[in-house]
């Protein structure tokens, strides 16, 4: 089964220095039938104004992955890890038992985009700890490029729970990504667009897919398009 979601059925949120859409229930805006899916709690996509951005705040239990789109984030936790982030890192930071963080537009003169994701760990009260990788566009092109797993692998952030992150850029051809029986998927188109069953995605479109052997999706000729592909229990 494939329930489709449309870009404009997220939340959305704004004030003077956020405008963010919800691709699942979170802080004042609720729809149950969004409240996560398996293991995924939220999907955001922020666009936070020059020199705005999330004042120090603190997580528990959760895995919060970040995903730059335009602009710069810098990132700065209780565990003394200072970066910043641009188009191409991805990171993971694991709020275990406790960790606080702040992430502000790097910029004061250029707004900043970026998608965030939380996960649930299958395991509460672990160290907090933070990880971050660099994919390039050509590690996209046309594959599923894996960004997290519960295995320990080179290039790839090591999640605690049993969920692997993919990320592609799709042009002119047919992706497929295999499902187990036990297993579902949720699609999440970040840029272009690109077909699933006959059915056009566009940006901000999502697909949650359960009782599939697979998912393949068929990019546009007219240009790449970027997804997000997440495997789940």
């Amino acid at each position: 089964m494939i329930r489709i979601r449309r870009s404009h059925q997220r939340g959305h949120f704004r004030n003077h220095w956020l405008d963010a859409r919800f691709s699942f229930s979170f802080g004042d805006w609720r729809d149950p039938e969004v409240d996560g899916f398996s293991d995924l709690l939220v999907l955001n996509d922020d666009l936070v104004a020059p020199a705005g951005g999330f004042a120090e705040h603190g997580h528990q239990d959760v895995e919060v992955m970040s995903y730059p789109l335009e602009g710069a984030v810098e990132h700065r936790d209780s565990l003394g890890n200072v970066a910043t982030m641009r188009p191409g890192d991805v990171h993971l930071m694991r709020a275990g038992h406790g960790i606080r963080h702040s992430e502000m537009n790097a910029s004061s003169s250029e707004p900043e985009r970026h998608l965030q994701w939380w996960i649930k760990p299958a395991t509460k009260g672990l160290e907090p700890g933070y990880q971050r990788i660099h994919v390039g566009a050509a590690d996209m092109h046309n594959q599923w490029r894996l960004l997290a797993a519960p295995e320990a692998t080179q290039g790839v952030l090591t999640i605690a729970q049993d969920a692997r992150v993919y990320a592609a850029r799709v042009g002119g051809v047919a992706l497929t990504h295999p499902l187990r029986a036990d297993r579902r998927a949720y699609l999440h188109v970040v840029r272009g667009a690109l077909t699933l069953e006959g059915q056009l995605l566009e940006a901000g479109d999502a697909a949650l897919i359960d009782g599939s052997d697979g998912v393949t999706v068929h990019g546009s000729v007219d240009g790449p398009a970027e997804a997000l592909l997440f495997d789940l229990r």
